[in-house]
């Protein structure tokens, strides 16, 4: 012991001074990891807790009941659920707009596919993107509890940069009418880059952007603020923001 510390001795001013020299990006490292630790965290109590609260407590083949089932959980846990006023702006807009495809990246459990399912023309179909399978499997089981049948939606269980890619298979000759965004924000801009280059876009989709002030969105931001004749900037509400992309008035590519 008296061996081990008189060797450790003369090391001590080496270790204080790299724990000073590098304290901040240690600090930094040691809050990354937390976050990440919380967000998994988070991210499992939504895929068991919401979907076996609302599973349990609603009325079977009814999407309000789901819908306000969603909603009085949230009222005492976290979700990753959209919300009632987001989900109200959400109704407007497809109330708006009557599209007959849309996508829907970042599923969750389901509450924002149901309250689009809910307002769809009768030909209309959704796509829903989910990575995580639990979250996935568990999410889909929640919209068919709501009454919706599979002829009616999709869900494609991989990422968003995967579910794009394969998107021309889903469509045929259609084009997406509405997309949500309420994935990784990092992803946002990458995604509606590839939706482009794919052509997979109507001449006035809507794109509803959630999270748009977040600091993984401000990619996306600066490119579509920079760019007023091909997107314009509609409603925003707690975060979430409305962005119509008018391709058919300027190429993309300009």
């Amino acid at each position: 012991m008296m061996s081990l510390l008189v060797i450790s001795l003369p090391l001590l001013p080496v270790v204080v001074m790299m724990t000073i020299r590098f304290r901040s990006s240690l600090l930094a490292l040691c809050c990354r990891v937390c976050a990440g630790v919380l967000k998994l965290s988070h991210r499992k109590v939504c895929v068991s807790s919401t979907h076996a609260y609302v599973f349990s407590n609603c009325t079977h083949g009814q999407a309000q009941s789901v819908l306000l089932t969603f909603d009085l959980y949230s009222t005492t846990h976290a979700t990753l659920s959209i919300g009632p006023q987001k989900g109200e702006l959400l109704d407007e807009i497809v109330k708006r707009e009557a599209p007959l495809m849309v996508l829907e990246l970042g599923m969750h459990c389901g509450y924002a596919s149901i309250r689009i399912l809910r307002l769809l023309p009768p030909s209309g179909k959704l796509l829903a993107v989910e990575l995580d399978p639990q979250t996935a499997d568990r999410g889909e089981e929640i919209i068919l509890v709501a009454g919706f049948k599979n002829p009616q939606f999709q869900v494609l269980t991989c990422s968003s940069a995967e579910a794009i890619s394969s998107l021309s298979s889903h469509l045929g000759d259609s084009r997406l009418d509405l997309v949500l965004m309420d994935h990784d924000p990092e992803q946002y801009l990458p995604d509606l880059l590839a939706l482009h280059r794919g052509k997979l876009l109507s001449a006035f989709c809507v794109v509803l952007i959630n999270r748009a002030l977040t600091s993984g969105a401000k990619d996306l931001l600066e490119y579509v603020t920079a760019r007023p004749l091909s997107y314009s900037i509609g409603r925003q509400l707690d975060g979430m923001m409305e962005l119509h992309c008018h391709m058919a008035v300027h190429s993309e590519g300009s």
